[in-house]
């Protein structure tokens, strides 16, 4: 009889759609109001990091440059609105190949399903996507206390479903949410390029290579 896991744990951007490109026009914009020029290669040092720490992290190319915390709130808005104002245009079309019919899936084998995802506008975007219907529950990045690479967001998804880590699947395609996933005692998978991401219990370079029974047999022999 083979061991199923309990639980999926779904990061969004990356794994279930992209809006990177989105979240980089938004960033870049912002950092420009303030003097600061980021590129598409700093851009991927953002993925899968919290807002603030986003901020942050721009901030810290111009170290003389001092914000009061009003400033950073008011930075961090206009960005998230201009963000919004490009997600408008998402639609069930821009979910990743495989993505789809691994939800299914899961559904049809009672295998719980959560979003972990570090975005204050993940439940906007799943309901852009027509999928919000698939998910036992949707974590809020500002309950944790810790964003990615910590294990926060995994472990409450597993909380609040009463899962035990042990008993759960995490998909990222980011190296801190890799490596929140394996923190957090979990089976890690990839989504990207198996060196980056070479910290991962499992790799796939494409989304369309998720497929059920492959992550089965990882998770037995894991667990074993």
């Amino acid at each position: 009889m083979k061991l199923y896991p309990q639980l999926f744990i779904f990061d969004l951007d990356g794994v279930i759609t992209d809006t990177a490109e989105q979240h980089y026009i938004a960033w870049k914009e912002m950092a420009q109001e303030i003097g600061i020029e980021i590129d598409r290669k700093f851009n991927e040092s953002l993925k899968g990091v919290s807002r603030g720490d986003s901020l942050e992290k721009i901030l810290n190319l111009n170290k003389d440059l001092h914000l009061s915390e009003e400033e950073k709130a008011e930075l961090m808005k206009k960005k998230n609105d201009a963000y919004r104002k490009l997600i408008m245009s998402i639609e069930p079309e821009d979910i990743y190949p495989g993505i789809g019919e691994l939800l299914e899936k899961l559904k049809d084998d009672d295998i719980k399903i959560a979003l972990g995802s570090a975005s204050k506008n993940a439940p906007f975007i799943i309901k852009q996507l027509q999928i919000e219907h698939y998910f036992d529950y949707v974590v809020d990045p500002e309950t944790v206390e810790n964003g990615k690479p910590a294990p926060d967001i995994f472990q409450k998804a597993a909380d609040e479903l009463g899962v035990a880590y042990d008993k759960c699947v995490g998909i990222e395609d980011a190296i801190a949410g890799v490596t929140a996933i394996n923190e957090a005692g979990m089976l890690s998978i990839g989504v990207g390029d198996k060196i980056h991401l070479k910290h991962a219990d499992y790799v796939v370079e494409d989304t369309a290579e998720l497929k059920f029974e492959t992550i089965i047999n990882r998770f037995e022999n894991i667990s074993k």
